[in-house]
């Protein structure tokens, strides 16, 4: 690795070690959301770092749509044990009562009622004051204004207006009661960085974001997976050497071509197609243009 980009990584490193440091100290019932994805692998191990030989001061919190692949459940619940952290799992019976079709389960009222209302049930439920999740502000137009400490009201709303001004990196963790902060360590970190130092780290990472012979169906570009053993005859269907480029729900995950088995691989892969790996999902077709209704509704 080029000794710019390790320099690099280290000051992220540092910074998001100390934001991390700084949520532990200012909030008394702080969580870590671990959707299981490569962002939540890296917050994971800052996070371990950052309070290291001690254990995690705070737990993680997993938003289950119910609809992930079963294999990243048995990740996540490995790495939570290795890690020695409390993992609260929260299904949201309500929007999981809900009759959604296929289609909205890639499009926007899904992604509000599985995860984003969720989310906010999640932390009224448990008293949590502070949300650390592993948003990048690279990672689309809606998240490129947020701040790293960005404000909820007691409605659980993220207006843009009432967000606080971080000069010089200080952060404002004052809140009434019902009102919480949702914390991005990793806001400045790009998609390349999340990869660098996932290989410099030897992070591990979930193994549907490498390459392995799949049955999958293709489509424009990507190649929609074949998850459920009654789809296995549709017309179509083949069998590809691909990976997951993001990890989606099982009815929104697009896979794409790929022979990368490693971190090192897919930093080529991407640098080569100059392309973001963000965009390689089908969720992003259906999502609502408005980026101030986008910034009010962020993602795990």
């Amino acid at each position: 690795m080029e000794r710019y980009r390790l320099s690099a990584l280290k000051t992220l490193e540092a910074e998001s070690i100390y934001i991390i440091r700084e949520v532990a100290a200012e909030f008394q019932n702080p969580a870590l959301l671990y959707s299981v994805g490569k962002d939540c692998s890296v917050l994971a191990s800052l996070a371990r770092k950052a309070f290291y030989p001690g254990k995690i001061p705070f737990p993680f919190l997993h938003i289950d749509t119910t609809r992930k692949f079963p294999d990243m459940h048995d990740f996540r619940d490995r790495i939570c044990k290795e890690m020695g952290v409390g993992l609260i799992v929260h299904e949201d019976d309500n929007a999981l009562s809900q009759e959604t079709s296929l289609d909205d389960l890639s499009g926007v009222r899904c992604h509000s009622a599985l995860k984003t209302e969720a989310l906010l049930t999640a932390i009224h439920e448990h008293g949590f004051d502070a949300a650390i999740g592993g948003a990048r502000r690279e990672e689309e137009e809606s998240r490129s204004k947020k701040c790293v400490y960005s404000f909820r009201d007691q409605f659980g709303q993220m207006e843009s207006e009432g967000q606080r001004h971080e000069i010089w990196n200080l952060y404002n963790s004052r809140i009434n009661q019902g009102e919480s902060i949702q914390v991005s360590p990793i806001s400045n970190w790009a998609e390349l960085d999340i990869w660098h130092y996932i290989h410099m780290e030897s992070i591990p990472v979930a193994p549907f974001y490498f390459a392995r012979e799949r049955l999958v169906k293709p489509d424009d570009t990507n190649l929609i997976p074949i998850y459920d053993q009654t789809q296995v005859g549709i017309d179509g269907a083949i069998t590809a050497l691909c990976r997951f480029p993001t990890l989606e729900r099982r009815y929104c995950a697009v896979a794409v071509r790929s022979e990368a088995v490693s971190a090192r691989q897919i930093i080529e892969e991407i640098v080569t197609r100059r392309r973001s790996e963000t965009g390689a999902r089908t969720a992003g077709r259906h999502r609502d243009p408005s980026i101030e209704n986008n910034k009010k509704e962020d993602r795990i």
